[in-house]
């Protein structure tokens, strides 16, 4: 009983004003020292409070630019926060409203996994292989990529990733999201008889040797679990349903959705997609529910719906509340530091250079 009256006495500081006035007054108090980063997942109660907003990218670069803010608190996930701290000076300190807010796909991929793949690679394959790795990963497996010849994506670069490991190796292992791994390859005119799925969970990655030689891009068995809910169905039902929409979906979705829909892109290039098409459009977009009911309140003159009706939240962005980025801002006002997330050196050294190696391709 105690834990459902403390969730029932959390829910209702929740509906109350009383939250925004303490996180104004805490951010009033420590003034240009912190910094709030929101990524566009969050839900809008979090949202609101945001100093800069975007996806993980584009807020671990603000982070990196803002060199003035003592404390960066992230509203995001775990694998953001991380890359956050590498990218941010030595004094600055990345903190994680909620320190349990990871990432189901990042979580996919873990290090002695990826080095028995590795391992395996070489013995089986040969010749030059390039590690490629996703931003949405842990900041030990941009590391191994760093270590080992490679480099991190983003799902609004990989194309450009993909030229630049192409030129310095055979193949590329990428990590850990097959479809955007699959649906790059795509792009690049790879067929899917020239790509391998790997399992980890399987022995020998459940691919045959044979596979593997053939492959040009070996995928890591990995997926957003947010955008695995949108199918090929949800597309023809809505163009029915509004003829003329203009379908919109994240590169994280299955090949399948892709292949039916009308544009591809980041979340940052989808609002831009939506930002500029004329007044009076309507958009079925596939992506995080929270994004897309936040673009149709920003553009009253347009029609933009999720494009699946069931179209479910991110859980683990969703565990960050107004409570804990209250808690960790009062923290700092008293001379606390609340859920800290810090890379060790050695670590963020060699994840620097693959994210270096990122934003020279950006």
């Amino acid at each position: 009983m105690t834990g459902l009256k403390e969730f029932t006495k959390r829910e209702e500081l929740l509906e109350t004003e009383e939250i925004v006035e303490r996180i104004a007054a805490a951010k009033a108090a420590l003034g240009d020292k912190v910094l709030i980063l929101g990524h566009h997942y969050q839900r809008d109660e979090v949202f609101r409070f945001a100093d800069f907003s975007g996806d993980s990218f584009k807020l671990a670069r603000d982070a990196a630019e803002q060199r003035g803010a003592k404390y960066v608190v992230f509203c995001g996930v775990h694998f953001m926060a991380e890359s956050a701290d590498i990218l941010t000076a030595d004094d600055q300190v990345v903190i994680l409203p909620d320190i349990k807010a990871g990432c189901s796909m990042a979580d996919m991929a873990n290090l002695d996994q990826v080095l028995d793949c590795w391992e395996d690679l070489e013995e089986r394959v040969g010749g030059t292989i390039i590690p490629v790795t996703y931003m949405n990963s842990t900041a030990a497996i941009k590391a191994f990529c760093g270590d080992h010849g490679g480099i991190v994506c983003t799902s609004s670069n990989a194309k450009t990733v993909y030229k630049w490991a192409f030129e310095r190796g055979e193949r590329i292992l990428f990590l850990p999201d097959e479809h955007l791994g699959r649906n790059t390859g795509h792009q690049m005119g790879i067929t899917d008889a020239e790509m391998c799925l790997w399992d980890p969970k399987e022995e020998g990655g459940n691919c045959t040797t044979e596979d593997l030689v053939r492959s040009k891009v070996i995928l890591w068995r990995g997926f957003c679990s947010v955008h695995m809910t949108f199918k090929p169905q949800h597309v023809d039902m809505m163009r029915e349903r509004y003829p003329g929409v203009v379908v919109i979906a994240h590169p994280e979705c299955t090949s399948a959705v892709v292949a039916k829909s009308d544009f591809v892109g980041s979340t940052e290039l989808i609002i831009k997609q939506v930002q500029a098409s004329p007044p009076g459009t309507v958009f079925a977009v596939g992506t995080e529910h929270h994004l897309v009911n936040r673009l149709n309140e920003q553009l009253p003159d347009h029609t933009i719906l999720p494009l699946s009706p069931f179209a479910c939240n991110c859980a683990t962005m969703w565990r960050i509340d107004p409570i804990n980025v209250m808690e960790v801002l009062e923290g700092l006002v008293e001379g606390k530091i609340i859920n800290q997330v810090s890379v060790p050196k050695e670590v963020a050294d060699s994840a620097l250079v693959a994210l270096n190696r990122m934003l020279e391709n950006a």
